[in-house]
């Protein structure tokens, strides 16, 4: 791989952390998210991916909470961290000069209105200022689970993540198939018409921590900007228009000599399932020695007091009871 310069100098700076969170439960976000979605669903009519609007999407079980613990038990030596919000604050959260919260808005265009569509904000993430050269960036729900090795992460090339099983091999964007699939479609299509010699693997990307380089983000950004601009169009998840992080992202810099693609079968609980508490048991007896593991919520439109949502926290407390520099303590007292 020819390594940028930016890159090279940036193999001496630490690694910065971006997260994505929501408060799917604040009444001020909610008013909104009802009001954007009716106009969006008008405007477009059988678009909505599958599962794209459910509450599990943008539900919190305290994962954040949670994520800082085992970033701090396992990446003590991690740089800035970045907190992507819809203007929201974690109750919890204790002020830092190690963290700062950042607006999504403040990423976009002015006109490009309240948007609930994390292909969509993701898709900015390396516009943040002040972000470092190498960072990763983590879905709340995608945790540590062991020591991280900066240098197995990121070394020549980073590592990026794909599942065993093989998916549908599709020409076409398929609206009852998860947005994953339609991802993988994407990227097909597209790395294969710009580059003769791509050969498509028909498997999905992990739920994984995202190592990044930002200067290959933005060079992405230049010549793929029609798809960057298509996901930027849309206010919620649709199946017409996939996300690009998830799936192009890692592709293209595995083909471009950027990352190396790992076959891997990670632990990825989905926790509406009947059998999670089997894996769940599991999780409970590996926890220390899985480079990463991701809590799913697929619990759709649950009660709180749902069991399985119930699950998740027992869970999370008993794998990391002592709390984070990031917390206030008599918050935190209250949510135990």
């Amino acid at each position: 791989m020819q390594v940028s310069s930016a890159y090279a100098s940036g193999l001496k700076e630490q690694i910065d952390i971006v997260y994505l969170w929501v408060d799917g439960s604040d009444p001020v976000w909610q008013a909104k998210r009802h009001v954007a979605y009716k106009a969006w669903i008008q405007d477009n009519p059988n678009e909505l991916a599958v599962f794209g609007n459910v509450a599990g999407r943008y539900r919190d079980n305290g994962e954040l909470l949670f994520n800082l613990r085992a970033l701090e038990k396992f990446f003590p030596d991690h740089g800035h961290i970045y907190l992507v919000t819809d203007g929201q604050v974690p109750k919890w959260l204790q002020p830092s000069d190690r963290i700062t919260l950042v607006d999504h808005a403040s990423l976009m265009a002015p006109t490009a209105g309240a948007v609930f569509d994390s292909g969509n904000i993701e898709s900015y993430l390396h516009l943040i200022p002040g972000l470092s050269e190498r960072f990763l960036y983590l879905n709340d729900d995608v945790f540590f689970g062991e020591t991280v090795d900066v240098d197995w992460w990121f070394g020549d090339r980073l590592k990026v993540f794909t599942e065993h099983m093989t998916v549908p091999n599709f020409s076409h964007f398929q609206p009852n198939e998860t947005a994953l699939v339609n991802a993988s479609i994407l990227s097909k299509n597209w790395l294969s018409q710009r580059y003769p010699h791509y050969r498509h693997d028909a498997r999905v990307y992990s739920h994984a921590p995202r190592p990044m380089i930002k200067s290959a983000m933005f060079e992405l950004e230049v010549i793929a900007s029609e798809l960057f601009e298509r996901v930027r169009s849309t206010a919620f998840r649709s199946w017409q228009c996939p996300a690009i992080v998830p799936d192009l992202v890692p592709r293209w810099m595995v083909h471009q000599g950027y990352a190396e693609q790992i076959i891997l079968n990670p632990m990825h609980i989905s926790t509406g399932e009947p059998g999670a508490h089997k894996q769940f048991d599991k999780l409970l007896g590996e926890f220390g020695e899985l480079p990463f593991f991701c809590l799913n919520d697929t619990c759709d439109e649950a009660q709180l007091d749902d069991p399985r949502l119930q699950r998740v926290s027992r869970t999370l407390s008993s794998l990391l009871p002592e709390p984070s520099s990031f917390e206030l303590m008599d918050v935190t007292n209250e949510l135990a």
